[in-house]
C-alpha cells in the first residue's frame, strides 16, 4: 500500500492498515523514546507479537534532547548509586562493541581549580543525600571518583584509564582553558553523535524480525478500557481499539500524564529540564581539541561544552519543569552557559548571534518531592497494576531511564513480559550488533576496502560518506542511489534528493520536521535556510503526495516549531554550507 498521506490523497498508511486489520497482540507498548523502542526490539527478537504506538515522532521527546553521551555516570558514585554505575559503564563498554557506526570513545576532559575543595561535603552527601552550599570538585575528590570509576571498566581496555596533569602540562595540551586551572583529569566516556538514528536502528531491528512486530508513529493512545488500547492516528483523526495482554508504558517524562489519558492516574515522575545550545563558533570548536570539556560548577551543576559534528554543543540545566508545558531554552539558560564558556575559556567571545539550534528536554526522573535535583537517582524501576476493566490484562509502567542503559533496561522489562506470558528468551541482546553496525568495518583500512567494494557507481568517497552516516545500512540504500546520476540538493551538498527520498519512503516520515530534526541533522547544525526547506518539502511531498497547500501548511509548522522552541529563524540564517560538517 501506497506510504501517501497528503491531505489531497487521505490514504492510511499501512503501518496503520495493518493495525487496524489486526487489532490484536500479546503486548502493546506506548512510547517510542529509547527505552520503549529497545522494548520492542528486545521483544520482537524473542517472537513476541507486540505493537509499539508513538503520538508524536518516533524518538521525539526525551531521547531527542540528550546530551549525545553514552556515559557510565561518574557523579552517581556520590550518590551511592554503584550498581547503576557499574551497569551503565559495562552497557557503555558494550554500546561501543555492537553500535561502532554511531558511538565512539569520548576523550573527556575536566578541568580541575582546587585540590582538596569538597573533600568535607562529598561524604556527607554520600551519606545523607542532602546538598548543602554547592562546592567545586578538587583534584583529591575528582581522582578518588575516576578511580573507582575505571575499576568498573575491566573488560579488556574498551576505553583507557584515565589520566591526571598538572597545569603547565595541562596548558600545552589545551592552551585556551583558564589559566587558573591547577590540574586537569582526562577520562573516557563515549560519543552518541546521532542518537535519533540509532534508535532507528533499533526500530528496524525489531521490525524486521518479522510480521509479529509492528510500530507506527503519529498514533497516540487515548483510552484502555474492557477492549483493550484506544488509539488515535495523529494524521486522519482515526480511533481504534488494539486488544492486549500486557500493556507497557515507556512514556518518559510524560508518564504520568500518559496514565491519566488511560483513567488510571498515577504520580510516579518528577522530571527536570536539561537545556543545550548549538553554536557555529570555529574558534571554540578548536580550542577543545577534540575533547568533551566536562566539570561540575561552583553551583552543583554539570556541564559540557562538546564537539559535534563541526559545531560545540553546551549544556546542561537540572530545572524543575511542568511537563504539561513544552520544555524550551531559555534566555536565562544561554546566559548562564555563556559565564560557564567564560569560565573555562576566558579569552574566547561567544554571543547569540552564533547560536544555530537550542533544545530542551525533561529527564524522565522519579518523584523527588524535597530532594535537590542533582541527587535525585537516574536509575529505573518498573511498577506493576492489574488493569481492572480487562481482566487477564496486566500494565507495566516504567519509572526512570537512560539513554546509556536502554539495551540493559529493556532486557530487564522485556523478561518481566515474558514471565507475564509465561514465555521464555530465546535471544540475548547483550553482543548482539545493532542496525548498520552489523559487519561494520572497524579500521580505516576495512572502510576503505568497504568503500571501494560498495562504490563503483557512486565513488569510494560517496561510499565512505553513507557508511558513516548509516553503518553497513548504507548497503540497502546505494542500490536505489545507482539507479541515477546523483542530484544533490541545491542548498547542501551533503546529500541528493534520492537519498532524502529514500529516508521519507522507507523511515516513517510523517511531517517535515520529522525529516529535518530526526532522520538528518539539517535542524541540530543551523544548516537549515528557507530554499532548502522548500527543496525537503518538494521531495518529502512528491513520496507522500501533499498537494501545494499541505506542503505550504509543512513548511509554515517546521518554521513555527523551530523558531519557538530551537530558536532558529530561517529567513535570517545565512548558515548552510555547501559542504557542511553534517555530512562529514
Amino acid at each position: 500500500m501506497s506510504r501517501r498521506v497528503g491531505e489531497a490523497a487521505l490514504e492510511i498508511r499501512p503501518e496503520i492498515a495493518g493495525l487496524q486489520a489486526r487489532p490484536e497482540a500479546s503486548v502493546v507498548i506506548i512510547g517510542g523514546g529509547i527505552n520503549g523502542i529497545a522494548t520492542f526490539r528486545d521483544l520482537a527478537l524473542q517472537g513476541v507479537d507486540v505493537v509499539l504506538v508513538e503520538s508524536d515522532d518516533f524518538v521525539s521527546g526525551a531521547s531527542a534532547a540528550s546530551s549525545h553521551m553514552i556515559h557510565g555516570g561518574v557523579r552517581y558514585l556520590e550518590n551511592g548509586e554503584f550498581r547503576l554505575v557499574k551497569e551503565s559503564v559495562t552497557e557503555r563498554n558494550s554500546l561501543i562493541k555492537i553500535a561502532p557506526h554511531y558511538v565512539k570513545p569520548l576523550p573527556t576532559t575536566v578541568p580541575i581549580f582546587s585540590t582538596f575543595s569538597g573533600i568535607l561535603s562529598a561524604p556527607l552527601r554520600f551519606l545523607t543525600h542532602k546538598q548543602g552550599k554547592p562546592t567545586e570538585r578538587g583534584a583529591f575528590l575528582i581522582k578518588t571518583g575516576l578511580t573507582i570509576y575505571d575499576s568498573f571498566s575491566r573488560d579488556g581496555g574498551s576505553v583507557p584509564r584515565h589520566r591526571f596533569l598538572g597545569r603547565k602540562r595541562s596548558l600545552e595540551e589545551l592552551p585556551r582553558l583558564n589559566p587558573g586551572l591547577k590540574y586537569t583529569a582526562t577520562y573516557y566516556d563515549a560519543s552518541m553523535h546521532d542518537p535519533e538514528r540509532l534508535a532507528l536502528d533499533v526500530l528496524f531491528d525489531g521490525l524486521e524480525s518479522g510480521d509479529h512486530a509492528r510500530a507506527a508513529n503519529h498514533l497516540a493512545a487515548v483510552g484502555l478500557g474492557t477492549d483493550g488500547v484506544t488509539v488515535r492516528d495523529g494524521l486522519t483523526g482515526a480511533e481504534f481499539t488494539i486488544a492486549a495482554d500486557v500493556v507497557v508504558n515507556t512514556s518518559g517524562p510524560w508518564t504520568d500524564l500518559t496514565n491519566e489519558a488511560l483513567g488510571r492516574p498515577t504520580q510516579y515522575m518528577g522530571g527536570t529540564k536539561g537545556s543545550h545550545i548549538v553554536l557555529d563558533h570555529p574558534e571554540l570548536l578548536e580550542a577543545t581539541g577534540g575533547r568533551e570539556i566536562f566539570f561540575e560548577h561552583e553551583d552543583g551543576r554539570i556541564v559540557l561544552i562538546y564537539p559535534l559534528k563541526g559545531r560545540v554543543m553546551v549544556g546542561t540545566t537540572d530545572l524543575e519543569h511542568d511537563m504539561r508545558e513544552p520544555a524550551i531554552c531559555t534566555e536565562a539558560e544561554v546566559d548562564y552557559f555563556f559565564d560557564l564558556i567564560h569560565h573555562v575559556f576566558p579569552d574566547i567571545a561567544v554571543d547569540r548571534s552564533q547560536i544555530v539550534y537550542r533544545f530542551a528536554g525533561v529527564r524522565p526522573l522519579p518523584r523527588h518531592d524535597d530532594t535537590q535535583p542533582g541527587f535525585v537517582s537516574r536509575d529505573y524501576r518498573i511498577e506493576r497494576s492489574d488493569v481492572s476493566e480487562r481482566p487477564g490484562t496486566t500494565m507495566l509502567t516504567l519509572v526512570g531511564g537512560k539513554w546509556t542503559t536502554f539495551r540493559a533496561l529493556a532486557e530487564h522489562l522485556t523478561n518481566d513480559v515474558l514471565e507475564l506470558l509465561g514465555a521464555e528468551r530465546v535471544h540475548s541482546t547483550a553482543s548482539r550488533a545493532i542496525g548498520g553496525g552489523v559487519g561494520f568495518p572497524m579500521t580505516d583500512d576495512a572502510r576503505r576496502v568497504w568503500a571501494v567494494a560498495h562504490g563503483d557507481v557512486l565513488g569510494r568517497e560517496r561510499a565512505e560518506e553513507l557508511l558513516a552516516r548509516y553503518g553497513t545500512r548504507a548497503e540497502a540504500i546505494i542500490p536505489e542511489l545507482e539507479m541515477a546520476p546523483e542530484r544533490f540538493l541545491a542548498d547542501h551538498q551533503g546529500y541528493s534528493r534520492a537519498e532524502i527520498a529514500w529516508l521519507v519512503e522507507h523511515e516513517r516520515v510523517a511531517h517535515l520536521l520529522d525529516l529535518v530534526q530526526r532522520r538528518t541533522k539539517f535542524a541540530f547544525t543551523g544548516a537549515l535556510t528557507p530554499g532548502l526547506l522548500d527543496e525537503l518539502a518538494d521531495i518529502a511531498g512528491d513520496v507522500l503526495g501533499w498537494d501545494a497547500a499541505h506542503r505550504a501548511a509543512e513548511i509554515a509548522e517546521t518554521r513555527r516549531v523551530l523558531a519557538e522552541r530551537h530558536g532558529v529563524r530561517l529567513a535570517e540564517s545565512a548558515r548552510a554550507r555547501q559542504a557542511d560538517a553534517v555530512h562529514a
